[in-house]
């Protein structure tokens, strides 16, 4: 019998959605071969990672395996699945990247930012072509998605087959890129396949995924009937929709002007690859400023409420020249991802305060979803027929949900989160060991990790103030004048309406004077002493225990 094992890991995507990186390995425990499939970004939020750019998935134990890593294949070109490229190559040891055509365009941009040549991005071939890779034969097997050339990953290896979807939807009418092809999935399935690894985030939708070709004519009657100038946003790359949405502006007569460095960089990829041949002429924003407005569409990036997208300035203002008014309209052609409502609100507040009518997608007419809902999982399941399948790509709801729905379908179930090492080997999957994972930010220019306490000092700054405390005790450790302080985020005045600042100052004069010389002769403790003295007067004052610096200079 064999001692060797196929595993599965999960570092990012499996217990959130969004950061998407896992990892398959095979050989003996401990030594085993290993890909990655994914390396995504998350985005931040100001409620719980203020400043922050960026959010990866922590690659520590990977990095410390990198030796055993044989290559990064990238499913397609969301940045949740591709955005983390460039940022963790060199960390990874500069493994061999694998991607189709159109996703390869976006990896190589992503790489340049860190001086990485285009030959470190391998264009793939779609199946029956396979790539050896160590113990694994991978082929990319073409899914519908939101986004041109999405694939899905056969892997084989010696414990058998495995099906990797990610994302996907069962479209076959998606106006823009291949359409699900069943009859190729059924023959990939028909030598039998050990486990489907499986996009869950639609598991709660009961109803069957609607097709992107629905979309248009709605659209396009919308469009017709408006007047004044014309917005819409979309997610960038959504290539169907933006087309779908320059197709109807040119019907209604209207100039195409592209607005956002990612929704003119995604057009410009698709061009380039080939995935699109027949994109409307645009027009700059420059020459957009001269065309009346009931002749003019504006298709822009922010559909997330991202504060320095086109939407955004465009609600605060103007943008490139541009200005919305009344009488204009404004429509959002996406799905609010959970979490963005508030800027989304904020957006769409700040347009009808301008008198511009803003559509949004709660009528379900003008978006479709690119994920598979429930009744299409169940359809890929069947097409599939796997032994074994383990959701990924879903907070943990939607995995323990899609666990379970495998589960009624009388197939083995295994829920692994981030961190949770399955062997896919034997008769059945297998929990065999817990990897430490996390996050890691990009913060600026660097990477820390999230147990670094950098963001959770930001925002107890944030919630509590913060207080900078300066003494000076001179060569015989007597203070040298009062102390004083300078205060962030705190109120001028507290409960006894003095000024917040001289009462502080106040009670660490008083504390310093009656100090003892053990005391003062310490450092650490009257930098203990003095921050304590801070808290509990403020807390008297104002209810709060600001966040503290003490400062001690001596005179030698």
């Amino acid at each position: 019998m064999s001692n060797e094992r196929l595993i599965y890991l999960p570092l990012g995507g499996a217990g959130e959605i969004g950061m998407n990186a896992y990892v398959y390995g095979y050989g003996r425990p401990g030594e085993e071969r290993l890909i990655l499939v994914d390396l995504g970004v998350a985005f931040p939020d100001m409620d719980t990672t203020p400043g922050v750019d960026l959010i990866f998935a922590d690659i520590t134990w990977l990095e410390e395996r990198k030796d055993r890593l044989e290559a990064l294949l990238i499913t397609h070109a969301h940045e949740d699945h591709v955005g983390a490229v460039g940022h963790l190559y060199e960390r990874l040891g500069a493994p061999k990247i694998y991607a189709r055509p159109f996703t390869a365009n976006i990896a190589r941009g992503k790489l340049a930012e860190y001086g990485v040549g285009d030959n470190a991005v391998t264009v793939a071939n779609v199946w029956p072509e396979q790539i050896q890779l160590g113990p694994f034969r991978v082929g990319f097997l073409p899914i519908s998605h939101s986004i041109p050339e999405s694939s899905g990953l056969v892997i084989d290896s010696p414990e058998g087959r495995v099906i990797h979807t990610g994302d996907f939807k069962l479209d076959e009418t998606p106006l823009v890129g291949e359409a699900f092809d069943e009859a190729l999935w059924r023959e990939v399935a028909s030598t039998g396949v050990r486990a489907l690894v499986c996009d869950s985030t639609n598991v709660f939708s009961g109803h069957a995924g609607r097709s992107e070709a629905v979309v248009g004519p709605e659209i396009t009657r919308l469009v017709n009937s408006s007047t004044g100038m014309f917005v819409a946003t979309t997610f960038a790359s959504n290539v169907a929709r933006v087309k779908t949405l320059a197709d109807a502006g040119v019907a209604a007569g209207r100039s195409i002007c592209l607005l956002g460095r990612a929704m003119r960089r995604m057009i410009e990829a698709s061009i380039k690859t080939g995935v699109l041949s027949d994109f409307p002429t645009v027009v700059s924003p420059e020459d957009a400023k001269n065309i009346p407005r009931e002749n003019l569409m504006l298709i822009v990036t922010g559909s997330q409420g991202e504060r320095r997208a086109a939407s955004a300035q465009l609600s605060r203002g103007k943008h490139m020249g541009l200005t919305l008014k009344e009488g204009d309209t404004f429509l959002f052609s996406s799905k609010t991802i959970p979490g963005n409502e508030k800027e989304v609100i904020r957006i769409i507040n700040s347009f009808s305060e301008l008198g511009v009518d803003v559509v949004d997608d709660s009528s379900g007419l003008y978006h479709v979803s690119g994920h598979a809902n429930r009744p299409d999982l169940e359809r890929m399941q069947d097409i599939v027929n796997p032994q074994i399948v383990v959701p990924m790509h879903g907070e943990h709801r939607h995995l323990r949900e899609h666990t379970k729905l495998a589960e009624q379908k009388r197939r083995k179930g295994v829920l692994a989160v981030n961190g949770t090492m399955v062997s896919l080997s034997g008769n059945a999957p297998e929990v065999v060991d817990y990897v430490e994972t996390g996050r890691t930010y990009l913060d600026g220019s660097v990477q820390i990790g999230a147990l670094d306490g950098i963001i959770r000092d930001r925002i107890r700054m944030a919630l509590n103030g913060h207080v900078t405390v300066t003494v000076v005790l001179d060569e015989e450790d007597e203070p040298l004048g009062d102390p004083w302080c300078d205060l962030m985020g705190l109120p001028e005045l507290g409960r006894s309406r003095a000024p917040l600042q001289e009462v502080l100052e106040e009670d660490l004069s008083q504390f310093l004077n009656r100090a003892g010389q053990a005391t003062l002769s310490d450092d650490d403790k009257i930098e203990e002493a003095l921050r304590r003295v801070i808290r509990q007067s403020a807390n008297d004052e104002i209810g709060k225990k600001p966040e503290v610096t003490v400062v001690v200079s001596r005179l030698t």
